[in-house]
């Protein structure tokens, strides 16, 4: 039997993408574009791997890892994302995610999480600079850990930033600085 794979993105193209991809690497893929559907997807046929995307509309992808883990306990979950951030990274393995990769990534890059033996799997790669980073990236990943710690509640983080909510938007809805 081949692996059951849960893609979770709420981009219907993407998840559409990557389902097909990894259906044509033999994978018995199941897709779903939000929390409450990937869990029922999960109940009913526990994967064995789960691809999860960091945002999920208007929620978080990392509070989708502890229920997965207890339906499925070695499930293998890799966490896209197109915002990356050195908080949600570490957050992320601390939930139990295998593996944390940036958007766009190549379709082996998952795969090779997914077939790595259980007891080796692959090394996050992260690339270390010895230059600090840059005041505006500094304040994007105080704001992730902040929004992550309200979980995900825009009008919470903002106060807790002392920043207006439209403010807080407004730099949530801009791409990460570099460095």
């Amino acid at each position: 039997m081949n692996m059951s794979v849960l893609v979770i993105d709420d981009d219907a193209t993407f998840n559409t993408v990557l389902s097909r991809a990894l259906t044509r690497r033999g994978y018995e893929v199941s897709g779903a574009t939000d929390a409450a559907h990937a869990l029922a997807v999960a109940q009913a046929t526990p994967p064995a791997a789960v691809v999860l995307d960091l945002n999920l509309g208007s929620s978080s992808g990392l509070q989708l890892i502890r229920p997965l883990l207890d339906i499925a306990p070695d499930c293998r979950i890799v966490v896209l994302t197109g915002y990356a951030s050195i908080t949600t990274a570490v957050e992320a393995i601390k939930l139990g995610a295998m593996q944390y990769f940036a958007k766009p990534i190549e379709v082996d890059a998952i795969v090779a999480v997914f077939d790595a033996p259980q007891e080796e799997a692959p090394d996050m790669e992260v690339e270390l600079s010895s230059d600090p980073l840059s005041v505006g990236r500094l304040e994007w990943e105080h704001i992730q850990r902040v929004l992550h710690e309200h979980e995900g509640n825009i009008s919470a983080t903002a106060r807790a930033l002392k920043m207006h909510r439209r403010t807080l938007q407004r730099k949530l809805a801009k791409r990460p600085l570099k460095s």
